[in-house]
């Protein structure tokens, strides 16, 4: 095998040493990248050895800081960055483009519209979150029973979350819970500390007052209970 190109780097006196020759051969692979005629064992042919000189990586280390670009086994790296733990279950697709936005969802962390926004991302079917609102009673401010006041009202700081779940989703037990476990894991990570929540899913097929789609009987609405996986 011919010895490095670095010993031209080297003084003479080095140039005709053969152990020399061979032994910066290593850091050249290395450095400048190695191509499978450079390898002379054959059974060596087949390993797994760098393609890309140091320089080279170097050079692209920026695209791991990509959310769009960074390899996929770095994306749950990337997002450590901005102290996220994704779940490994959600497909990177989706994670590169919330890690993508992730400021602005920190800027409007625990309001109604992020927990809206993040839940559009992460659960398939279309998300409605109320704040249930309780008037204090106050004369001549909020004193009118029935418009701004309530007697026994609902609990202070409680809201609830609808998601009408994904059509596609219908017949899939261990999907629809699985979309319901995500969403109720977005919402303990969003929502205020003092606040408590109800989750009402809309499954896919099951009957809604006003929509004449859904409210045929034996065509596209059941009665009773979504199955359980493995019913």
């Amino acid at each position: 095998m011919p010895p490095s190109n670095f010993l031209e780097y080297l003084p003479e006196i080095y140039e005709t040493d053969p152990f020399a020759g061979q032994f910066l051969l290593a850091f050249e692979k290395i450095l400048l990248g190695v191509k499978n005629d450079d390898i002379p064992l054959p059974e060596l042919q087949n390993k797994k050895f760098p393609r890309q000189s140091l320089e080279e990586i170097i050079a692209g280390l920026a695209t791991y800081f990509e959310p769009q670009q960074t390899p996929s086994e770095f994306i749950s790296w990337l997002a450590s960055w901005t102290a996220l733990s994704l779940r490994a279950d959600i497909d990177s697709s989706i994670q590169r483009q919330f890690i993508a936005n992730v400021v602005k969802h920190y800027q409007l962390r625990g309001t109604k519209a992020n927990l809206e926004d993040l839940l559009r991302i992460f659960v398939r079917g279309k998300p409605s979150v109320t704040e249930t609102s309780v008037a204090e009673f106050q004369i001549g401010v909020s004193s009118t029973i029935g418009k701004d006041t309530y007697l026994r009202g609902g609990p202070p700081h409680f809201f609830t979350v609808s998601i009408a779940l994904a059509e596609e989703l219908k017949g899939k037990p261990q999907e629809l819970a699985r979309q319901l476990e995500i969403a109720n894991a977005l919402i303990q990570l969003e929502k205020p500390a003092h606040t408590d929540y109800q989750l009402i899913p809309i499954f896919p097929g099951t009957i809604r007052i006003g929509d004449r789609t859904s409210s045929v009987l034996g065509v596209n609405t059941i009665l009773g209970n979504m199955p359980t996986p493995g019913e």
